[in-house]
């Protein structure tokens, strides 16, 4: 460490320890707004903003010496997308109002946010949303449906990709607004999932009104600002910070050292195996959220979120195997709208199935591998009829 950073280290410390003495920790939303204001929410945002202006690699610093301290800290767990998702968007995109007015709210999960991109006919294909914004004085209106919508339900905002401009090529005629969930043209419906939960949603709009001033980005550029958002949100579910043995392989390897019954020696070479393979996944995430600290995430994390996928859906498998005919097993079956996706909670068969979903959320596991090969690997890209042709005349 450089002496300048040992500087601002020392620095940060000394906010952080000012934060702690000024504040109580019994009350999660006013330690937040607090922390926000003393630019300890994301430091390297803008001061004002939430942040310090500093390298990125300075907030490992602060979360660990909050959570050292018994601090509360954001609401991951329910609002990924607002924390992981909108809020990086807004910094990059939004103007200075838009900053001052979401940021706050969200880090305080005051705004708990949702994602309205797929649609019926637009999930692989983002580009081809249809959900239609029309411009009116000083304003938009919104008509379309969404679907596979998580936690529309508790949302309070939501960031919308809708078609702007049907006369140009698919991926021109988009623009990025920020939505009011409260609007009564919204109509929000649970999609039952295999699980027996309704994580997901379908979501209707009918006569939406979106101000001018929610829109973030440019009018048509909404693709650029979505593949932006998209990018963060496959680094946020493949590489976010995890400590060894956390996620998929965790209960499994809990359930091999605590029940010897299940054991046997075929079942303990392929353990083995998924074991290594986690922990090469875990270390390749740490590895890209240091890179990550000059900048925007690319689309690296596209194989972060497919290599993800693929060990969940695996290690759920063999996680059914292990556990024999207890593995059939299904705890509860209940018709629930919980307020976090839990990957890995409960039964080993509500995480086999809830596995299946993996390969589809964030991104398919089949577009994430045209990602790779186009934008990382550098290979000619598939032939695409559409790229050139107007939206409206395109077969539907």
């Amino acid at each position: 460490m450089t002496t300048d950073e040992q500087a601002i280290a020392r620095d940060l410390s000394g906010r952080i320890a000012t934060l702690l003495e000024q504040n109580d920790l019994s009350d999660p939303a006013r330690f937040l707004g607090a922390r926000f204001d003393a630019g300890l929410a994301w430091v390297h945002f803008p001061p004002g903003r939430g942040g310090l202006g500093l390298p990125q690699s300075f907030q490992a610093q602060v979360d660990a010496e909050l959570e050292a301290a018994g601090a509360p800290g954001p609401a991951k767990s329910r609002n990924g997308i607002g924390l992981g998702m909108a809020a990086p968007t807004i910094a990059a995109f939004g103007t200075d109002e838009q900053k001052q007015k979401y940021l706050r709210p969200i880090f305080t999960s005051e705004h708990i946010y949702c994602q309205l991109f797929s649609e019926p006919g637009a999930g692989s294909d983002l580009a081809a949303v249809a959900t239609r914004a029309v411009r009116g004085g000083d304003g938009w209106t919104v008509n379309g449906q969404k679907v596979w919508t998580s936690g529309a339900q508790n949302a309070q905002r939501a960031i919308l990709v809708a078609r702007t401009d049907p006369s140009v090529p698919k991926h021109a005629g988009l623009t990025y607004f920020l939505c009011d969930m409260s609007d009564p043209g919204i109509d929000v419906r649970p999609l039952r999932q295999i699980t027996g939960e309704a994580e997901f949603n379908e979501v209707f709009l009918t006569d939406v009104h979106i101000p001018d001033s929610d829109r973030l980005g440019a009018e048509g550029q909404g693709w650029k600002v979505a593949t932006a958002t998209l990018n963060n949100e496959r680094v946020a579910i493949g590489g976010s910070a995890a400590a060894r043995e956390s996620g998929m392989i965790g209960p499994v390897a809990r359930a091999w050292r605590e029940q010897p019954g299940l054991r046997d020696p075929a079942m303990h070479d392929e353990l083995l195996r998924l074991w290594v393979e986690a922990e090469v996944a875990r270390l390749t995430g740490e590895r890209l959220r240091q890179q990550l600290e000059a900048g925007q995430p690319g689309p690296e994390g596209s194989g972060l979120k497919l290599a993800f996928a693929r060990l969940a859906q695996t290690i759920s498998g063999f996680d059914i195997e292990l556990h024999g005919e207890a593995g059939l097993r299904y705890d509860d079956w209940t018709m629930r709208r919980p307020d976090k996706v839990d990957f890995i909670g409960r039964e080993p068969g509500y995480r086999y199935l809830r596995a299946k979903g993996n390969s589809i959320e964030g991104g398919t596991s089949e577009i994430l591998r045209n990602v790779i090969a186009e934008r990382v690997l550098g290979l000619p890209p598939e032939h695409r009829v559409d790229k050139d042709i107007a939206w409206k005349d395109l077969p539907r």
